[in-house]
């Protein structure tokens, strides 16, 4: 399939407004940005939440993103209602009251219904030694 730089372009804003509203907290941009259900990984696994799980894990989350910066975007248009997105992201976080951040691959497949685009999946995986030898032991 041709690359359709429009539609790579309209996707990166849609994840970005995905991220603004972690962000923001806006559990309604986020909620209209999600097919229900959508699913999740990351290193807590995997999940297929529905728009409620998602709206109670948005609105009881214990951490609060400061900022996100995204580079190295890749997207793929597998079709004329669906793209996969993946791009590297820098993450600024307070959690327990701590300044944190983290550096993270992700992923996200967007998919087109009645004209509008929603994320069915979204993956994270944090960078680093892919044998878990930089994290501290259990």
């Amino acid at each position: 399939m041709a690359r359709n730089t429009e539609i790579e372009q309209e996707l990166l804003g849609l994840e970005k407004s995905y991220w603004q509203a972690l962000k923001d907290r806006d559990l309604n941009a986020a909620l209209e940005l999600t097919d229900d259900p959508c699913i999740l990984t990351g290193a807590q696994g995997v999940a297929s939440i529905t728009r409620d799980q998602l709206g109670e894990m948005i609105s009881s989350a214990t951490y609060k993103l400061e900022d996100f910066y995204i580079d190295d975007v890749q997207v793929r248009l597998l079709g004329n209602d669906t793209a996969v997105l993946a791009y590297n992201v820098h993450e600024r976080l307070t959690v327990e009251g701590q300044s944190v951040t983290l550096d993270a691959a992700e992923a996200s497949t967007w998919v087109r219904r009645n004209g509008h685009w929603l994320c069915a999946l979204h993956t994270e995986s944090l960078k680093g030694d892919p044998f878990g030898r930089d994290r501290a032991a259990a």
